[in-house]
């Protein structure tokens, strides 16, 4: 069985954005809404994760989370659209 791994978007109580990455979202948002997940989140909950993206490697999932932690609040939030809705481009 070949692993998986997640790079993903969370929606924190405060509004904010959190990126992070792991191999299984379910148990992710699970330890993250303990307040077992990062420091920056414990004191935004609940979050719920918007938007994830699949990779075969780990590398690869740690690099989109870098690459996408560089973009602007604007940006990332466009990519959510995006994702809701394919047909509408994204303006980077």
């Amino acid at each position: 069985m070949a692993d998986h791994y997640f790079f993903y978007i969370a929606r924190c109580k405060d509004d904010s954005l959190y990126c992070g990455y792991c191999k299984d979202l379910e148990q992710r948002s699970k330890a993250h809404n303990e307040g077992k997940g990062s420091k920056y989140t414990r004191g935004r909950l609940p979050l719920h994760i918007v938007y994830h993206e699949e990779f075969s490697t780990r590398s690869a999932a740690m690099k989109r989370e870098y690459a996408v932690k560089q973009w602007t609040r604007v940006a990332k939030e466009e990519l959510l659209l995006h994702a809701s809705d394919p047909r509408r481009p994204i303006s980077r």
